[in-house]
């Protein structure tokens, strides 16, 4: 019996530990799904990174973050202006919206800096000090103040020490990781050995290269000179030389050294190295993979990717300068030409005349015409000759100059009236002779006038006014004396 029983309870045994094993392998499966879930989970591009862009007014932050963005007509603000960039990983069919922060070039608005990095998004921030090939001799002045500027904001925040030394920390770290493109697949580079040498002993023990980090403010910082296109119009209008631009880019490179930063140039009006930045922001945030190298050789497109450079390869450039000297001072060489005043066209300001000196110059102008009922052709044409203003048929002129007729000229009124009424049976005459007026009395204002005695005295008031303004006589004295 109990061999029986013995025999009976092995199966049941076995069964027994086959259902354990499959639950157990259940378990193993869910906690094998559930793991992966997490791990695509974490591998999501995040949602809370933060670019910050600052420089000088005129050095083309808005037009370059507009051509990362892919637009065509950038709309730019004021103060502090918001946009974001649409990132996306091919790698993992994700995407994510950057928040980019663009602030005013005037340092006047500096205060508004700290609704685009307090010290919640300060871990999760890069900063992007942009300056123009436009004005050479004030790039290394306007990076260093945007840069003191930037310090000055960060000492204020209220930062926990402890995310304050990850995050410089962290810049120490990915400067001595970086490896150049293919060397990290490579166990034999020396690139490649000094990464794994970092992971092997830490980062703390090995000492950063001679004046990289100087300033370590914990932040992710990338310089961007724009608008390289310009180069050509400096070699053309103000003489610059390689040599100019090699002095530059070492004063430039010395100072991404000082904050740990990368360096690019670019052009949006040609297109160069944008789309290489957008690379490196997204690799430099979102560690999305960059594999470019340093281009250095053509000196409108230099990319240098933080943690590739050093002051030894800075010194290669000193081996082109022949007219200056690499420590010489920054603007002792780069010289802002002078302003050409005479290409400065002024709009001239008009100010209006007060209405009663204006008043006062007609009065005066007026008054001194000898005979103001003159029309302007008459005045016009007082040196051919003493003309007498004629009235029109329907009206008859004052024999007597009351008014503003002179009396001199009452007899020539009396005169001109006279051929204004001749009878209809006069014979005609030339025109302005006495003759063709009839030898019968006219009926004018006043009575009835002998003809004869009208002429004579219309003569001789002609012969009065030629002799007084010492004018040739005109051809009605002549008629009148026949």
């Amino acid at each position: 019996m109990a061999a029986m029983v013995i025999d009976t309870m092995l199966p049941r045994s076995g069964s027994h530990i086959k259902k354990k094993e499959d639950t157990e392998n259940k378990d193993n499966l869910w906690s094998s799904i559930l793991a992966e879930v997490q791990n695509s989970g974490n591998n999501k591009l995040p949602s809370n990174k933060n670019l910050l862009v600052i420089g000088d007014n005129e050095s083309g932050k808005t037009t370059l973050i507009a051509k990362l963005q892919g637009v065509e007509d950038p709309k730019k603000g004021s103060g502090l202006e918001f946009a974001y960039i649409d990132v996306r990983d091919d790698y993992r069919d994700d995407q994510a919206r950057l928040a980019v922060w663009v602030l005013d070039g005037d340092p006047g608005h500096a205060n508004l800096l700290r609704f685009a990095l307090n010290a919640e998004r300060f871990p999760n921030t890069l900063v992007m000090l942009v300056a123009a090939m436009t004005t050479p001799w004030a790039i290394l002045d306007q990076l260093q103040a945007w840069a003191e500027l930037l310090g000055d904001h960060v000492d204020k925040l209220n930062l926990n020490n402890e995310v304050w030394q990850r995050c410089r920390q962290q810049n120490v770290k990915k400067w001595q990781e970086y490896a150049e493109p293919g060397d990290e697949l490579d166990p034999g580079s020396p690139m490649r050995r000094t990464s794994r040498n970092l992971d092997e002993e830490g980062t703390e023990n090995l000492p950063l290269p001679e004046g990289v980090l100087t300033t370590n403010l914990g932040l992710d910082i990338v310089v961007v000179i724009t608008k390289t296109d310009y180069m050509s119009t400096l070699e053309k209008e103000h003489d610059y030389k390689d040599e100019h631009f090699d002095f530059m880019q070492q004063w430039i490179r010395r100072f991404c050294l000082q904050y740990g930063a990368g360096l690019f140039y670019t052009s949006a009006k040609e297109d160069k190295n944008c789309d290489l930045l957008y690379k490196y922001l997204t690799h430099r945030i979102y560690s999305l993979p960059f594999r470019t190298p340093a281009l250095v050789v053509e000196k409108d497109a230099v990319l240098i990717p933080a943690g590739w450079d050093n002051l030894k390869k800075i010194s290669i450039l000193h081996e082109n300068l022949q007219s200056m000297n690499s420590e010489d001072y920054y603007r002792n060489v780069i010289i802002q030409p002078p302003t050409n005043r005479k290409n400065v066209t002024r709009e001239v300001e008009i100010q209006a005349e007060d209405e009663q000196v204006f008043l006062a110059k007609q009065q005066a102008a007026l008054s001194g015409m000898k005979d103001p009922t003159r029309s302007p052709t008459t005045r016009n044409q007082a040196s051919m000759g003493p003309i007498v203003q004629v009235a029109s048929p329907n009206k008859k002129l004052d024999p007597k100059g009351t008014g503003n007729t002179p009396s001199g000229e009452g007899v020539l009124a009396n005169f001109f009236n006279s051929l204004l009424y001749k009878k209809s049976g006069s014979s005609p005459g030339p025109p302005g002779s006495p003759a063709s007026v009839g030898t019968s009395p006219v009926k004018i204002e006043g009575g009835a006038v002998d003809k004869t005695a009208m002429r004579n005295d219309a003569a001789a008031e002609l012969d009065r006014i030629t002799r007084t303004k010492k004018i040739p006589p005109a051809d009605l004295n002549s008629s009148s004396e026949c």
